[in-house]
């Protein structure tokens, strides 16, 4: 008696987009070697050629990064969940911060993946995505387990009333302690551009254009004692 085999399934579809004509390629190049499971479909540097592209294309999953030259990947999101429901939407970043990843989950995305991933890794990521899953950066996933966990608990952590996500805070006490980008990383256990990433951001949030202006109002407000 013969053995009916379900059929393999089908390549999943993917537009890429991101700003950088190198980052594209290397996507291209690094999933290149799964091509039983991931075709891409289509490329993009623009919002707007994805959308023409998702259109057109109908692919099972787009990949963007949250910056899109002058652009933000998270309307983009916002846009393609709102006008194609049946195409999913995963980040693609180095934005390795819990605000962002709740911006992302609002909006509807349903990945949230820092950059250094590997290949094997991002092809299996993308298939749980097509069917039905949300995946977030495993590292990113359990920093804000432990978050929710402390706000369960009535427990804040330095600056939040500012607006600084754990993680910043984390690095502005390590820039008032007086540790280079270089410690701060090694300290974290994350690289350097991950940490100029949260120095911008709580730059931005504590509104000075500096470290001594970001410790100048750590001080003052009394956030490590």
């Amino acid at each position: 008696m013969l053995v009916a085999h379900p059929a393999p399934a089908a390549p999943l579809r993917l537009v890429l987009v991101d700003d950088h004509e190198m980052v594209l390629h290397g996507l291209d190049t690094m999933l290149g070697h799964f091509p039983d499971e991931v075709v891409i479909v289509g490329q993009a540097t623009a919002g707007a050629v994805a959308l023409r592209m998702v259109a057109e294309e109908k692919p099972d999953v787009v990949m963007s990064d949250i910056r899109i030259g002058k652009e933000s990947g998270l309307d983009l999101c916002r846009q393609i969940t709102t006008q194609y429901p049946d195409t999913k939407v995963v980040l693609l970043t180095v934005y390795d911060d819990e605000h962002y990843l709740y911006q992302a989950l609002r909006v509807g995305a349903s990945g949230y993946i820092l950059k250094r991933i590997d290949g094997q890794e991002l092809v299996s990521h993308l298939r749980r995505i097509r069917e039905g899953e949300i995946v977030v950066d495993q590292g990113l996933a359990g920093r804000v387990a432990l978050s929710a966990a402390h706000l369960n608990r009535g427990e804040f952590w330095s600056g939040v009333h500012l607006g600084l996500t754990q993680r910043e805070s984390e690095v502005l006490e390590l820039l008032v302690s007086g540790h280079s980008n270089k410690a701060v990383a090694s300290k974290l256990v994350v690289s350097e551009d991950t940490v100029k990433t949260h120095i911008r951001g709580l730059y931005r949030k504590l509104g000075v254009a500096d470290r001594s202006g970001a410790i100048a109002v750590a001080l003052r407000e009394g956030l490590f004692r």
